[in-house]
């Protein structure tokens, strides 16, 4: 199935930008580091507990045999996107490089025109459809939750997993949280129930309305 025609049939209308959670109505945000514990050292109990909830988040929703869509936003500020940052965001995390075979690079407009003044900024999407079992997901997580730890190695683009069969999109947009969105609310359900305590309090009162 063509990227493009299941977005618009199970996403229709919907950006893959930030903020995810608040563009889609059957949505959850999570709260991955406890901000009273943040330290920036690579091996500290706050890095280890976002680990820990950001992989776990990403196991209640994707099994090994699962295709996906792996979709990375890369902006372009007039200074060129090259195949290194292909490269940088895909080959250490792939486990067989000739699943690189099957990438798919699109230019479209910049996905923040409000921060681009002069109209001069583009994004290269990036698009990898593959098996869970085809990414090395754990260290590719721990690389995006890493961004703004400065602590290697890190991924500092916009990541989306998409679950084809189970119409589910994962997103951790830093160390603080992450957004897991559905095509519907059941799916959501056993996450909703299972991880209540890790729903982020800012945005709690609307997530329980949707599953009361």
């Amino acid at each position: 199935m063509l990227f493009k025609s299941y977005m618009h049939k199970k996403f229709p209308n919907l950006e893959l930008r930030q903020p995810l959670y608040y563009s889609w109505k059957n949505a959850i945000r999570f709260k991955l580091g406890i901000q009273e514990l943040r330290d920036y050292e690579a091996d500290s109990l706050y890095l280890t507990e976002v680990y820990k909830r950001a992989i776990t988040l990403f196991d209640s929703v994707h099994q090994s045999n699962d295709e996906i869509f792996v979709v990375a936003n890369i902006s372009d500020y007039g200074y060129g996107i090259t195949s290194r940052h292909k490269l940088n965001v895909f080959l250490k995390y792939i486990k067989q490089k000739d699943v690189l075979n099957k990438l798919n690079h699109t230019i479209i407009p910049y996905v923040y025109p409000e921060d681009d003044d002069e109209g001069d900024c583009k994004t290269h999407r990036f698009i990898l459809k593959c098996k869970v079992s085809d990414i090395k997901y754990l260290s590719m997580i721990k690389a995006i939750c890493n961004q703004d730890m400065g602590v290697k190695p890190s991924i500092h683009h916009e990541i989306f997993f998409i679950n084809i069969k189970k119409e589910t999109i994962f997103l951790i947009y830093d160390d603080r949280g992450c957004d897991i969105l559905a095509s519907s609310r059941e799916s959501l359900y056993h996450i909703y129930k299972e991880y209540n305590d890790w729903i982020l309090d800012y945005d709690r009162k609307e997530i329980d309305s949707i599953f009361s």
